[in-house]
């Protein structure tokens, strides 16, 4: 990756809808350096507020542009609110679909470049999906995008060959890990043998069971930590960045503080035997 190297945290802005820009503003000024965000009316996910955020930040010296992970995404017309404005002219073809696309984004969030834009999910079929990452890939040759990815990728050959097809490489996964897909792992083994960063969404609130697992109360036990922070803890032990979208400042404190928590290390034998047993279940 090139640029601001990707937190081990990121943001998550959808579902703020008008509150958006203060929230955005209250994570910024708490600690967090990535924000991800999508062009994508209908996740009420307002692009646009999440620019005036960075515009009001900017200009009170809080951070500057450098100082930021932002990562947004491409929706397909499937994806889309058509009830709502859409980002692009959903009669044309594709990869103008995602130029007009990137172009809106570009001027929601008032940068010039963006570090990571991601597919929102694969296309209909592996040639559409294939065009418009081909199409973003015009832009990290111009320089105006770092980092390319897909989310909702739970085909580990789909996304094989996306790996295979594409000539800039896939650096960005971000899909739901959750006891719901017994935590994504074949996708995640593809991440890490291709060295793409996994993000996670849906990490706490899709897994109750977890939360609640023997081996993870113990370890948050003795690490004074909540079982959530041992939870974002073992993410990043594990090369995974979650997505946090809370909307709390006592909550966003207590996941920043995940990052100077101490002591609980990959080889430790609560961690090797939680492993175990989600890898079992």
């Amino acid at each position: 990756m090139t640029g601001i190297t990707m937190p081990k945290m990121m943001y998550g802005t959808a579902w703020k809808k008008e509150r958006t820009t203060e929230l955005v503003i209250q994570a910024i000024k708490s600690g967090f350096r990535g924000i991800d965000t999508a062009c994508q009316p209908k996740r009420e996910c307002r692009e646009d507020l999440v620019g005036q955020a960075l515009k009001t930040l900017f200009a009170e010296g809080v951070v500057s542009r450098e100082d930021l992970f932002i990562q947004t995404k491409f929706t397909s017309i499937d994806g889309q609110d058509k009830n709502q404005p859409l980002p692009y002219d959903p009669k044309l073809t594709i990869p103008e679909q995602v130029e007009q696309s990137f172009q809106t984004s570009l001027k929601n969030l008032g940068v010039d470049y963006i570090d990571s834009v991601i597919l929102h999910s694969p296309l209909k079929t592996k040639e559409q999906t294939l065009s418009a990452y081909q199409t973003l890939e015009s832009f990290v040759d111009e320089g105006k995008i770092h980092n390319l990815g897909v989310s909702n990728i739970y085909d580990s050959n789909l996304l094989s060959w996306l790996i295979e097809k594409s000539r800039i490489k896939v650096g960005v996964v971000q899909n739901r890990w959750y006891e719901g897909n017994g935590w994504d792992w074949a996708v995640w083994e593809i991440c890490q043998k291709n060295n793409i960063r996994y993000q996670s969404f849906w990490t706490l609130t899709g897994s109750p069971s977890l939360l609640q697992h023997p081996h993870l109360i113990n370890m948050a036990s003795k690490y004074g930590l909540t079982p959530e922070q041992t939870i974002y803890k073992l993410c990043q032990l594990w090369n995974i960045t979650p997505l946090c979208g809370s909307k709390t400042l006592s909550h966003i404190n207590e996941v920043l503080a995940v990052e100077s928590a101490i002591g609980m290390k990959e080889d430790t034998l609560e961690v090797q035997q939680l492993w175990n047993a989600m890898h079992a279940d």
